[in-house]
Order: C-alpha cells, then sequence, then structure tokens
C-alpha cells in the first residue's frame, strides 16, 4: 500500500460511489481529508468511516451547493483559509439531469455543477497546493460523440440530459488540458474514465433515464470500489506522479476524443468560464 501519512487530500463528492470509495481508501493509505458534500447527513456518515479508516488525524467536512456560484466561492475561501497545504485535490461532484433546470445564477444546472463546480474551486485552492501536488478530474468516456456548441453552453435547444451529460464530460477533459499548460511547482493535472460503475448515479435524474439506469447497472456495471481505483492511482501511486494532461482508464493512458484534445476549444472555453465565474 502506498504510504499518504502527512498528505491532505481534498475531494467533493465523496459521501456515495467512487468518490467516496476513493475517499476512504486515501484515508486508509494515512492521509488527511477535506471533503465538500451538499448533504449533512450524508457527510456526517462519511466522516464516521473516515475516523475508523484513519483515526490519528481529523478530518473536515464542508457543506455546500457546487452547483451554485457563490458557494462555490465561499467554500473555496472556506478551505483556502483552513488548509495552507493542500497534496491533492479531486474534483468528482457531478449529476446527469434528465430535465432542464437553470440555477439562480441563470445557469443550465449540469454546466454549473459539472463543470463550474470544477472550475472555480480549483483555480481558488491553485495557490494552497504543494509543490508536486496533483489534480485529479474525474471525466467519463461519456464525453464521446459529443461536441461543443459555444452558441449555446447553456443547453437552451433542444436539452437532452444525457447529451449534456456527455458535454459536461467533454468540459472536464477540455478543462483539464487547458489547466495542466498553466500549471508550475511541479503540480499535475489528470483526467480520468472511472468506467460504468453501479453508483447512485442518475437515480435522481428524471424521465426515462432513472429506470432505464436501474435496470442496467446490475448487468453491465462494475463496482464503485473498482470505479475508483483510477483515482486512487492518480492521487497516490509513485507511477503517477509524473503524469501531466493526461486522460486515464484502468491506472492507464487512454486517448479521448479528438474533440476533448482540440486546445483551440479549450482555451475558448476556460476564457468563457472566467467570465461566467466573474459574475458573482
Amino acid at each position: 500500500m502506498v504510504s499518504m501519512q502527512g498528505k491532505t487530500v481534498v475531494i467533493t463528492g465523496a459521501t456515495s460511489g467512487i468518490g467516496e470509495v476513493a475517499a476512504i481508501r486515501l484515508a486508509e493509505q494515512g492521509a488527511r481529508i477535506v471533503h465538500v458534500a451538499r448533504d449533512p447527513a450524508r457527510a456526517a456518515a462519511l466522516q464516521n468511516q473516515l475516523h475508523k479508516a484513519n483515526a490519528g488525524v481529523i478530518h473536515v467536512a464542508h457543506i455546500a451547493d457546487l452547483s451554485q456560484l457563490a458557494e462555490m466561492k465561499r467554500v473555496a475561501r472556506d478551505i483556502v483559509a483552513a488548509e495552507p497545504r493542500i497534496d491533492v485535490l479531486i474534483p468528482n461532484a457531478g449529476a446527469l439531469f434528465n430535465r432542464r433546470s437553470v440555477t439562480a445564477d441563470g445557469l443550465e444546472k449540469t454546466f454549473a455543477l459539472n463543470h463550474m463546480g470544477y472550475f472555480i474551486p480549483t483555480l481558488a485552492l491553485l495557490p494552497n497546493m504543494a509543490d508536486g501536488g496533483r489534480i485529479v478530474v474525474t471525466a467519463s468516456n461519456a464525453h464521446r460523440g459529443a461536441i461543443l456548441d459555444f452558441g449555446d453552453l447553456q443547453s437552451a435547444h433542444g436539452y437532452s440530459g444525457f447529451s449534456v451529460y456527455s458535454r459536461s464530460k467533454l468540459m472536464n477533459i477540455l478543462f483539464t488540458r487547458a489547466l495542466a499548460r498553466r500549471l508550475k511547482r511541479g503540480i499535475t493535472a489528470n483526467a480520468l474514465h472511472p468506467g460504468f460503475v453501479a453508483t447512485r448515479f442518475g437515480d435522481q435524474s428524471g424521465g426515462l433515464m432513472a429506470p432505464l439506469l436501474k435496470v442496467v447497472k446490475p448487468v453491465g456495471a462494475i463496482a464503485p470500489e473498482e470505479g475508483a481505483q483510477t483515482i486512487i492511482w492518480l492521487a497516490s501511486s509513485p507511477e503517477a506522479a509524473n503524469q501531466n494532461g493526461g486522460y486515464f482508464y484502468a491506472c492507464k493512458p487512454y486517448t479521448p476524443t479528438v474533440h476533448a484534445l482540440n486546445d483551440a476549444d479549450g482555451e475558448r472555453l476556460w476564457q468563457i468560464s472566467e467570465e461566467v465565474a466573474a459574475k458573482v
């Protein structure tokens, strides 16, 4: 087992699924876990598990709604104030919404949570990342087939839950690559595909997606324990220490689509994201 003794890991979306597994396994390796959750009860349940996994440190839970720009910024400020050294950052929170909804900021909710919920906290926490720190971004092979329409990033036209989710996962990879090009002090950023995992993901998406997933998951999905392995590997393994700007699956390099490798789109998305972030 790789030792994470003395390391601080910040992770979002850790109260269920692959995020939960990754947080607990990294704690077992000695890490101190700082996690962001929307549900206080689920956060408390994870705190109990983290204490059992590693009682020698004080794990911390922050409550925030990462679909709201002000909440993204507020929780990031709280973490920056409390954590002078962050060794690993894992943006992992995300969801699929079968019906279009708009946040108080006027953003389509998938874009807000799955993309801006990565972009804003990551940039805010970056100054506190340790030299040689690692940023591990949960993306997905759902990005295959997705193309960004910069004229409709808020998916106001022809909304389809899975298609919009797919585009958000494409954004995750473009963001990771653009971030990797900007990093200094040996800090790295990599994205990953966890696989099709049997978790709570999509169960509350509404429409036809939720019942479809309940049928498909028992047949074709892998366990969260297996799905979390690439997160854990990128966060802790010596082999991943010098990887930067990559996309991984099953702890190995994996080639994303040509659209995910379009650095001009990545730069354009970065600029738009900065403009969105400046609204609040």
